[in-house]
């Protein structure tokens, strides 16, 4: 690899030359509701094209999830190639099977999808959803995912930040140790919770409601996000997202009928060239003042809604369903 110090893990809102959707089919788990969660992808792609490129990659994968199996890609100061990092994806800690979704970098680069250099990463567990850029060196992410059992163990905290430091050329690491979204499968992604945003800017989830079981740990988070300070020591500008009311899905286990609470929030949102998409989940005062402080935070972009009702049934939202590609990477 050529010298890291010239390189950096750019922000996500700057130029992009495309956007990867994985694509559900019959073998993942959105099976029992293929026609329902593709009239999602559809929705997210005829937007997305509107204003960029968009790669779709087909079957063979074991699930749709982009942003945890793509490339994370590091662009270069001094007009060199482009570093394609392609770390271990492991089903967020061996919870689901990964063995296709985790090829398929290796098989897109082999077809020639990308201009870089591939950098092979893959005896380390990271995933995209799981950390956030401001393109100067800062790297936020969670403790209770980086942490999580069968990610990396046995590396202590301080070995994964010098990890993260050298694979993302990074100049620090700000850790959060609050937050995590019931029913959550990947042990508190940073991008359902804190979204790093132009101008020093954190758009991060709000709870109003002490009876909630989100509340306690959501109000810890907002007290420590106003302790962090820019790589330029000043307050980080903090713009609060609602919580959505809780979406709960059902199922039956034992002949008894259960439900579970899914993981819905506005902070899962994709920026692209000119627009973000935002996710909405039919609860009208909510969503309107969820894009108002999207919009707030992204002057001068379109700000476009998406009905993410059927994503969140997996879990996911907009984000987690896409990886971003920066500009000059992605050949048509």
């Amino acid at each position: 690899m050529q010298n890291e110090k010239q390189y950096r893990l750019p922000a996500e809102w700057e130029p992009q030359s495309g956007i990867q959707l994985t694509w559900p089919h019959a073998n993942t788990d959105w099976a029992p509701m293929l026609k329902e969660i593709e009239k999602t992808y559809n929705e997210m792609a005829e937007a997305i094209q509107r204003y960029e490129p968009l790669l779709i990659v087909g079957p063979p994968s074991n699930d749709t999830w982009a942003r945890d199996h793509g490339f994370l890609t590091l662009v270069s100061s001094q007009d060199a190639s482009p570093l394609l990092l392609d770390f271990c994806f492991n089903g967020w800690g061996e919870k689901f099977r990964s063995d296709l979704d985790n090829a398929l970098n290796r098989r897109l680069f082999d077809e020639g999808r990308f201009k870089g250099e591939y950098v092979d990463h893959l005896d380390f567990v990271l995933e995209g959803g799981s950390i956030e850029s401001d393109g100067r060196g800062t790297i936020f992410t969670t403790s209770c995912c980086l942490l999580a059992p069968h990610r990396n163990q046995p590396l202590t905290k301080d070995e994964i930040e010098a990890r993260l430091k050298q694979y993302l050329c990074a100049e620090r690491v700000l850790w959060i140790d609050h937050g995590q979204l019931t029913g959550d499968d990947t042990d508190g992604h940073i991008d359902t919770l804190v979204r790093i945003c132009p101008d020093d800017t954190l758009l991060y989830v709000g709870c109003d409601d002490p009876a909630d079981e989100q509340y306690h740990e959501l109000h810890l988070m907002e007290e420590q996000l106003k302790t962090f300070r820019t790589i330029d020591g000043k307050p980080y500008r903090l713009l609060r997202l609602p919580s959505p009311r809780p979406i709960y899905d059902y199922y039956t286990e034992h002949g008894r009928r259960k439900r579970e609470r899914l993981p819905a929030t506005y902070a899962n949102f994709l920026i692209i060239n000119g627009a973000v998409l935002c996710p909405t989940y039919h609860q009208e005062d909510l969503d309107r003042q969820a894009l108002a402080v999207i919009a707030e935070a992204f002057p001068g972009r379109d700000i476009i809604g998406i009905d993410c009702r059927s994503i969140i049934k997996q879990h996911g939202s907009l984000h987690c369903c896409t990886m971003q590609f920066p500009e000059g990477v992605y050949v048509k």
